[in-house]
């Protein structure tokens, strides 16, 4: 009898040490009043398994607050309780300016103070990155939720602000989280990985094609998360293939161009 009270006990320390907060982000391509109930029925499904949810390209109009609340709407149908918080519209220009959104399992996490946009940078980084603090076993975390400007627009000319971020937050634990629309391996990403930052996905293509070619359906290595790892691990870390659920990539792609990245980190 001892023994099993025993072995429950150990299970449930090591448990509580080396259980980790699960993150996912995803560019859900427009999530706004152009996305049916089904749309946002599947999100929810593909979502509801993570503790914190990072999303980007909410629509900055019409529909694009009323969409991520009915998502939390259907994820607190799921069984676990969510709340979220939605950015103000990015500084960018009419056409490019879009909202960010978090989600998150408050049995989890708490969210800790205000969430806010970038402020000092705002002219330089189109799309300004949306900071939120979040607490798991005492230890804190701030995910910079980012969609960079297209890849055609040289996104590395508003990435290579990001270095200048660790050291205007300081007490921040930052991990830099979303669409950068750039590969890791690009030198503009060096400064960070001389701080001690590192990505978690390499040689991940996160973008869909329009069509699968030989069996072969994403297109570019864009999304990714940057974190300080004399502060963070992470572990069991992959992309969720919501595509191979549709017929096509057509179908596909009402739900996203851009599959889901996730991780799960543990703050030392």
């Amino acid at each position: 009898m001892w023994l099993g009270r025993l072995i429950i006990l150990l299970f449930l320390f090591s448990s509580n040490i080396f259980s980790q907060v699960k993150l996912l982000s995803w560019n859900v391509e427009n999530l706004g009043k152009s996305k049916s109930e089904a749309n946002i029925t599947f999100i929810a499904k593909t979502i509801k398994d993570y503790d914190v949810v990072a999303l980007q390209e909410v629509v900055a109009g019409e529909g694009g607050a009323q969409a991520v609340a009915k998502l939390a709407d259907e994820l607190n149908r799921k069984g676990s309780k969510w709340d979220y918080i939605i950015s103000d519209p990015t500084s960018s220009s009419a056409y490019k300016t879009e909202r960010y959104a978090f989600l998150w399992k408050t049995s989890k996490v708490n969210k800790i103070g205000e969430a806010w946009l970038e402020k000092k940078f705002n002219l330089e980084i189109d799309r300004e990155p949306y900071y939120c603090t979040f607490q798991y076993n005492n230890k804190q975390f701030t995910i910079a939720n980012f969609h960079a400007i297209t890849k055609s627009k040289q996104p590395e000319t508003e990435i290579k602000y990001f270095k200048l971020l660790p050291n205007q937050y300081p007490n921040l634990n930052l991990l830099f989280v979303g669409d950068f629309n750039c590969p890791q391996s690009h030198t503009v990403f060096n400064p960070l990985k001389k701080m001690g930052y590192n990505c978690v996905f390499t040689n991940q293509k996160t973008s869909l094609k329009k069509e699968c070619i030989e069996n072969v359906c994403l297109a570019s290595e864009f999304d990714n998360i940057w974190y300080f790892s004399n502060k963070i691990s992470v572990s069991n870390s992959k992309v969720i293939h919501f595509y191979n659920t549709f017929s096509s990539l057509k179908e596909a792609r009402e739900i996203s161009d851009h599959i889901p990245i996730t991780t799960e980190i543990l703050c030392k």
